[in-house]
């Protein structure tokens, strides 16, 4: 799921796995929910690791014309550590699963994942379409084309190349958050323009008092948080022209870039904090309530305390090593 959701937006893989977990444990007559909730949980730690796996990280290297590169470069190292602490600790979080049956195992695994497939020529299509569009993710740079284009060409080929009907790939693209995107960025815009957002950074450079370590922790904290309570989209775009300043005053700093990864980390895994925090985990509380197994916002908040702690103190231990310690 981590690994999906590093290649793919955090909501596309949560919409993808899920159901296919949602079949297997009903084949297997098991509680999905554990499942679900671990699923969602990696799905926001993984996504921090590249620039199009998490909308923050996007809105990030908009603002600061950070590279693809520059992300996974930055980032990746600390997902990864992430990842593999949750998955030593997940065996006891994660627990409620009853006996499963041989023969339902079996069932299982005789299934053909062929048969489900209805357009095999479509789904290479893509799936070479996708390998591309990553590798020019990583190019990027070299070849002097923005990330954006770069998928903006992968999805123009597809479209071109797959032959389905306008209605069917128009229907599936998300206009409301598109707009959402747009009007937010007016707002943000019109702060910056009236002067609101320099007074704000001015405040926060005076509180750190021009220190990098200081106002790096303050940033990843304050993220953490905020981004467990409001949606971590629009709390990273407001921020991100507050950051800006707050490095700007600190350009004379060999580490003030590290500012950028510390928001990064905070906004993206801090949305594992409660079931509000990232557009992931709403879409995943809606395909587990649809299914019948409803997982309340006490039960995603409880698991979602103890995996955003953890999170928080190894970014960190991350960032001040890295950035402070070691380079």
């Amino acid at each position: 799921m981590a690994l999906a959701s590093a290649v793919l937006p955090n909501v596309v893989s949560v919409l993808l796995i899920a159901a296919v977990t949602l079949l297997v444990c009903d084949a297997l007559d098991i509680n999905p929910v554990p499942l679900l909730l671990a699923e969602v949980f990696a799905s926001n730690v993984g996504g921090a690791a590249t620039l199009v796996g998490d909308p923050p990280n996007i809105i990030i290297g908009a603002r600061k014309a950070l590279s693809f590169n520059a992300f996974l470069a930055n980032m990746a190292p600390i997902v990864v550590i992430v990842m593999l602490v949750l998955l030593a600790v997940a065996p006891l979080m994660f627990c409620g699963f009853s006996a499963v049956s041989a023969e339902r195992v079996a069932d299982v695994m005789s299934l053909q994942e062929r048969e489900t497939i209805r357009d095999r020529r479509l789904l290479i299509r893509c799936g070479v379409v996708m390998v591309v569009v990553f590798v020019g993710f990583i190019l990027a740079p070299a070849i002097h084309i923005a990330p954006s284009l770069v998928a903006l060409m992968g999805a123009g080929i597809l479209i071109l190349t797959s032959r389905l009907e306008q209605s069917e790939y128009l229907s599936n693209v998300e206009w409301d958050t598109l707009l959402f995107m747009v009007g937010l960025f007016i707002m943000v815009g019109a702060l910056l323009k009236t002067g609101v957002i320099k007074i704000m950074g001015e405040l926060a450079a005076k509180f750190t008092g021009g220190n990098v370590l200081l106002a790096t922790m303050l940033i990843l904290v304050v993220s953490t948080l905020v981004s467990g309570f409001i949606d971590n989209v629009p709390y990273v775009a407001t921020m991100t022209p507050i950051v800006s300043h707050l490095a700007s005053t600190m350009a004379g700093h060999s580490h003030h870039h590290v500012l950028w990864w510390s928001l990064a980390l905070g906004g993206d895994l801090g949305g594992n904090l409660t079931a509000v925090g990232s557009s992931a985990n709403i879409v995943m509380l809606g395909i587990a309530l649809r299914s019948g197994n409803p997982i309340s916002f006490w039960e995603f908040t409880r698991k979602g305390m103890v995996i955003t702690t953890i999170s928080t103190v190894l970014c960190a231990l991350y960032l001040w090593l890295r950035y402070f310690v070691l380079a």
